[in-house]
C-alpha cells in the first residue's frame, strides 16, 4: 500500500506546476520567440521542465503538458476550451486579459479580468475563455494542462448562447 506521503502518491496540480515554472522563468525565457503574424507557442518537454524546477516533479510533469506562449499587442485566442483537460497559466511578463464565459443556456455572458505578471490562473476541465494581449507591451505566459491537450474546441457567443465553431486536434492542427 502506498503511503500518503510517498512521492508515487503525489499529484501536483496544474496551478502548482505553472507557478513553479513561473518561478524558474529565467531558465526558459531565452528560448521564447515573438512572431508578428501570430502568437508563438513552444512545447516544453516534461524532462526539461522537471530539470528546471525539481526533478522529483518528473512524473507529475510527464502526466501533464507544458506550453510556453508569447503575445504581441493585439494577439489573442478565440473563445475556446481545452477538450476536457484542466489547467492553469501563469503570466510571466506583460498583461493578458482573460474573457471567461458562463451562465445558463440563453443567458451566457462574458466577464473580463486583467492578469498581470506573476498571476497564476487555474481552471477546470469545462472552462471556456479567450486570452488576449490588449496592452502595449509583449507578454509571455506558461501553461500547464492535465491531462495533456488532445483537442480544443472553439466557440462564438451569439445572443446569450455559446456555439461551437470548430475543433482542433493534437498531432493534426498543432
Amino acid at each position: 500500500m502506498t503511503s500518503l506521503l510517498s512521492p508515487a502518491a503525489r499529484t501536483t496540480s496544474a496551478a502548482a506546476l505553472a507557478a513553479a515554472l513561473l518561478a524558474a522563468s529565467d531558465e526558459w525565457l531565452p528560448r521564447v520567440q515573438y512572431r508578428a503574424g501570430s502568437r508563438w507557442t513552444g512545447l516544453l518537454p516534461a524532462e526539461e521542465a522537471a530539470a528546471l524546477v525539481d526533478p522529483s516533479l518528473h512524473d507529475d510533469l510527464a502526466a501533464a503538458q507544458v506550453w510556453l506562449l508569447t503575445w504581441l499587442p493585439g494577439q489573442g485566442t478565440p473563445l475556446h476550451d481545452h477538450g476536457g483537460s484542466a489547467g492553469a497559466f501563469a503570466v510571466v511578463g506583460g498583461v493578458l486579459t482573460e474573457d471567461v464565459v458562463g451562465g445558463a443556456p440563453g443567458a451566457v455572458r462574458e466577464a473580463a479580468t486583467e492578469l498581470w505578471a506573476g498571476r497564476v490562473r487555474p481552471f477546470g476541465p469545462h472552462h471556456v475563455h479567450r486570452v488576449t494581449n490588449r496592452g502595449t507591451l509583449p507578454a509571455v505566459s506558461v501553461h500547464a494542462y492535465t491531462p495533456g491537450l488532445s483537442l480544443m474546441n472553439s466557440y462564438r457567443l451569439e445572443e446569450g448562447t455559446l456555439l461551437r465553431t470548430g475543433t482542433e486536434k493534437a498531432g493534426v492542427d498543432w
